[in-house]
């Protein structure tokens, strides 16, 4: 048994799917969709609630929400654990993905749904003043050459409305330091794990309580902390043989980065497992370590 003072983070991505994504929940992904999109939703049915069995491996399978709204719109929502630099090129492929998925061989394009693509960093990305941005396909500014006057005013922006993507950076967030005063606002700060905060809001949802509940209630799991373990193994290994991979050659440095960070990473996953409460017998369990290499990082982080 874990101990009870002990939290999985939303902000892992398996922790994250498995609640938002669990079949029951729709009331709980509908609210926080709501909050980040500024809209109402009449109708959500998520497609893909199941944990796909790679995501152990080195292959870092995706771990992202994909729901319809409103019958018109398809989103692709995900947690992003680690800054791989290449967010905004990933984020414009899956989310054009959902527009080819949406309409069927030999049909009228004007049938493509809306596609919306919303990831929540765990890392600063962008060089922008805000925590949340959203991106268009927008026109760039006409060049002299080519102008021609046809009497409109104010000349449209948007290309095309049926791709929408959001970048919502967790780090500038906490910076921000805001009250909960806002949906959003308690939701990020449920997800960055700061129930107090939460609490010093208005107005708190049956949802975001509900929320709150069932990430303590899975918290109690074992099993659930065995899947969340396994998945930081796999993200860290996963990092480690890539940047291996730059001095070494891509086959020869992934699997070099993977034997080389395999000890690098059972002592960092001790590390967060020791910040969060958990028992010597189970950190062994979990990491593999014995009992006086975790007594020695215990000590390492009373020095510091």
């Amino acid at each position: 048994m874990t101990n009870k003072k002990a939290i999985l983070p939303l902000t892992s991505d398996i922790v994250f799917k498995s609640i938002f994504a669990r079949p029951g929940n729709e009331d709980i992904l509908k609210a926080l969709l709501e909050a980040i999109l500024d809209i109402d939703i009449k109708t959500i049915t998520v497609k893909n609630p199941e944990i796909s069995k790679n995501i152990y491996d080195n292959k870092m399978g995706v771990l992202d929400i994909k729901a319809e709204i409103n019958n018109n719109t398809i989103i692709d929502i995900e947690m992003q654990v680690e800054n791989e630099k290449n967010i905004d090129s990933r984020s414009m492929f899956y989310t054009s993905s959902l527009l080819n998925e949406s309409i069927k061989k030999g049909e009228d394009y004007k049938n493509i749904k809306r596609a919306i693509g919303i990831n929540l960093l765990n890392y600063n990305y962008y060089k922008r003043n805000s925590y949340h941005n959203i991106a268009h396909m927008i026109f760039e500014s006409t060049k002299k050459e080519k102008y021609v006057y046809m009497g409109y005013k104010e000349e449209e922006r948007i290309a095309t409305k049926d791709i929408e993507l959001h970048f919502i950076e967790l780090p500038k967030f906490i910076k921000k330091n805001s009250k909960a005063e806002t949906k959003i606002e308690q939701w990020l700060w449920l997800i960055i794990g700061r129930e107090d905060k939460i609490k010093m809001g208005k107005n708190i949802s049956k949802e975001i309580e509900k929320a709150m509940k069932q990430v303590k209630e899975l918290s109690m799991n074992s099993q659930e902390w065995e899947r969340y373990i396994s998945r930081q193994k796999a993200i860290y290994a996963y990092n480690t043989g890539i940047r291996q991979a730059e001095d070494d050659g891509i086959q020869k440095g992934i699997k070099k980065g993977i034997q080389k960070g395999e000890k690098i990473n059972s002592k960092k996953i001790a590390q967060k497992l020791l910040d969060k409460g958990l028992k010597l017998e189970e950190i062994i369990e979990i990491t593999g370590l014995n009992k006086k290499e975790i007594e020695k990082i215990s000590k390492q982080k009373a020095v510091i």
